[in-house]
């Protein structure tokens, strides 16, 4: 039976066009969506987060609460609300307060800092180097930048973009914390609906396991990376604070960027105490006070960290880091969080990716069990 070359070419190109309007509709559509979806899309990531971090302690606290989901997430919310909210206010404030103050300062050329002690200069193998570097920057700070200015101008940067956004970050991880709590109390629907986008993407086994290592990566990083730094970032921010401690807010950022760096704490918490007590002018039952809850709030990952750590997956570090301060250089504070989850995220798919062909492979080969032949298994599970 032959077919006429015209008839199939009209047929042909009506539905390549036909097609090709389905597609751009599509497409068109998809556009739309994501511009309308873009303004929120760094709160409900941060949302989505915060809401698996927490699910564990939700789904507890709801069987004590006689399986009721909705109060149980409300309680969560408003004790964040209150511990870890206000805190975040009073740095964040401190934050972008000192830094803009910093800023007028300098273009204003008034900015002065205070005269080490000469003890500075005594401390091992850094000491004269920190004691001349200070001591030029007391007495002319405006000339000692403008002569460093090829050094101070990216660090400066990366201060000023931090706070530029630091209120409003702090007000999009509030507003976050109240959609998580919303997620909390749907969270089995929630869950089952990823697992349906997870099995729709790939198949129904590949989609189950992405899934769970979606969920065990975010809460590895959210809890025990993200959590332990945070956390200590502002108890000892708030010790900054209370003691008077310059630039408290601008400290506490640095503490929290250590901590996912997986370094101690105390390459901050340590020279503030030093500064403390050579430069601050607190009364001495003061100071010994303030030493002791900083050194406290210093090693405090060491009681954190394995209450946090080691749930989920592991990640390598410099994947954290580097999600962390991509995520703060393009988003600011809240990028810090988000960034590095995402990262570790999208990192250990793609190692699953790479990975699964070598473990399809050695699961479609079993060892013989023993007698004279071999046996194999075919994919479908059957042996020859």
């Amino acid at each position: 039976m032959q077919i006429d070359d015209s008839s199939f070419l009209k047929q042909f190109f009506k539905d390549y066009t036909e097609a090709m309007i389905r597609i751009g509709l599509i497409a068109f559509l998809v556009i739309l969506c994501l511009r309308v979806f873009a303004p929120f899309a760094q709160l409900m990531l941060w949302a989505l987060i915060l809401a698996i971090a927490l699910y564990p302690l939700h789904q507890g606290l709801a069987r004590r609460l006689s399986g009721r989901q909705g109060l149980a997430a409300t309680l969560i919310v408003v004790a964040g609300l209150l511990l870890i909210g206000a805190p975040m206010i009073k740095l964040g404030g401190s934050f972008a307060g000192q830094v803009h103050g910093l800023y007028t300062a300098i273009e204003a050329k008034t900015v002065t800092i205070k005269q080490p002690d000469p003890k500075v200069a005594d401390w091992p193998l850094v000491g004269k180097q920190v004691y001349q570097t200070w001591n030029a920057a007391a007495q002319n700070l405006p000339s000692f930048l403008e002569k460093n200015q090829a050094q101070m101008k990216p660090l400066l940067k990366f201060i000023f973009l931090g706070a530029a956004n630091t209120i409003g970050s702090v007000l999009i991880f509030l507003g976050s914390l109240i959609i998580a709590g919303i997620m909390l109390a749907y969270g089995k629907p929630g869950g089952r609906v990823m697992q349906l986008i997870f099995i729709r993407l790939t198949d129904p086994e590949r989609g189950q396991r992405l899934q769970s290592l979606s969920t065990a990566t975010v809460r590895s990083v959210a809890s025990g990376i993200i959590g332990v730094a945070f956390i200590q970032a502002v108890l000892l921010g708030a010790g900054f604070i209370m003691a008077g401690i310059p630039a408290a807010g601008v400290l506490a950022l640095g503490v929290m960027l250590i901590g996912i760096a997986q370094l101690p704490a105390s390459i901050i918490s340590l020279p503030v105490i030093a500064y403390l007590w050579w430069a601050g002018d607190g009364s001495t039952g003061s100071n010994i006070a303030f030493t002791i809850y900083l050194v406290v709030a210093g090693m405090s990952d060491n009681v954190l960290k394995p209450l946090l750590l080691g749930r989920g997956v592991d990640v390598p570090m410099p994947v954290i880091l580097i999600g962390a301060l991509g995520g703060m250089m393009s988003a600011g504070i809240i990028g810090l969080f988000v960034g590095a989850v995402l990262l570790a995220v999208g990192y250990k798919i793609f190692m699953e990716w790479v990975n699964s062909d070598e473990e399809e492979k050695s699961a479609g080969a079993a060892p013989a069990l023993g007698g004279t032949a071999a046996q194999t298994v075919t994919p479908r599970g059957e042996v020859e």
